[in-house]
């Protein structure tokens, strides 16, 4: 069963600002260095991970309450 508050599960704001500083600054052609290169590929991977969380759960929520 998947928790219902998992639904909820998203990058807190400051750490989701973090991560779109970075990538602007990358956008922009400001070359990041190597510790925020890095933590920008965490950062993304984890909210890939997230938004992967959150859909399984749906759709769980989904499956579930259809065979009520």
């Amino acid at each position: 069963e998947v928790p219902d508050d998992l639904a909820g599960f998203r990058l807190p704001p400051s750490v989701q600002a973090r991560l779109q500083a970075l990538l602007d600054r990358q956008d922009e052609g400001i070359a990041l260095t190597d510790a925020e290169r890095q933590e920008a590929e965490g950062l993304v991977d984890l909210a890939e991970m997230l938004s992967l969380l959150r859909l399984r759960a749906e759709q769980a929520r989904e499956s579930t309450s259809g065979r009520r």
